[in-house]
């Protein structure tokens, strides 16, 4: 891999930080670029496309569509388990989760410069395994009660507290919401990745700022951006 494909990663991981904001699937592409506008204003520093279910060509429009808004707002842009797609529509990286491709199988159909994110659950071992295969960040949830994954294994602060010493940024998942997000952050997650407690709120630039404000209240000094 190439210096400046390592470089890119190294930069595009650093800025992985505070509110990560992923998209609940909707099939209005104008509602759901507006959203994702205002959660960003509101201080998200990434977003993520997460569509399970809906037809392939309005998925690479919705991508295509919020790659643009991330670009010129700043933000970073990942895509959820399909890594073609992110490359296609030139977002910042993929993320992927157990069922989903390998890490160099993501990175070979991304492209080398993308960041690759991945799903640990409540598993360190697999953390560690992933970070030696090359994963740029890993995500550890469900922290709290889910109501987008009732059922999912849950995660304790204390895991995200082990794995703060893993050598890329820890993302907590799960329940996550303006009173338990500073916890998150204060355990050594780089950032919060958050679905109901922004997209569901009746003013969604307003939740995204008070998710941000709780984020950066609880990070060390040399991490802390502004909302």
């Amino acid at each position: 891999m190439s210096a400046a494909a390592t470089d890119a990663r190294a930069r595009r991981a650093g800025r992985l930080r505070g509110l990560y904001a992923i998209t609940p699937q909707r099939d209005d592409t104008a509602s759901l670029a507006r959203d994702v506008a205002a959660a960003i204003r509101g201080g998200a520093a990434a977003v993520q496309y997460r569509a399970k279910s809906l037809p392939a060509a309005l998925m690479r429009e919705q991508a295509a569509a919020l790659a643009a808004v991330c670009r010129e707002s700043g933000a970073l842009f990942i895509v959820n388990d399909d890594a073609a797609l992110a490359g296609d529509v030139g977002a910042d990286g993929v993320h992927v989760g157990r069922d989903d491709a390998g890490i160099a199988s993501a990175r070979a159909l991304a492209g080398a410069g993308l960041l690759v994110g991945a799903s640990c659950y409540d598993d360190l071992a697999r953390a560690k395994e992933l970070c030696e295969r090359g994963a740029d960040y890993v995500a550890f949830g469900s922290l709290f009660a889910s109501a987008v994954k009732p059922q999912a294994v849950r995660a304790s602060l204390d895991l995200v507290r082990d794995a703060s010493r893993l050598p890329v940024p820890v993302v907590g998942i799960g329940g996550i919401d303006a009173g338990n997000a500073a916890s998150v952050i204060a355990a050594g997650a780089a950032a919060v990745a958050v679905i109901t407690a922004v997209f569901d709120a009746p003013d969604v630039e307003a939740a995204a700022r008070r998710i941000a404000e709780a984020c950066a209240s609880a990070a060390p000094s040399t991490n802390r951006t502004r909302p």
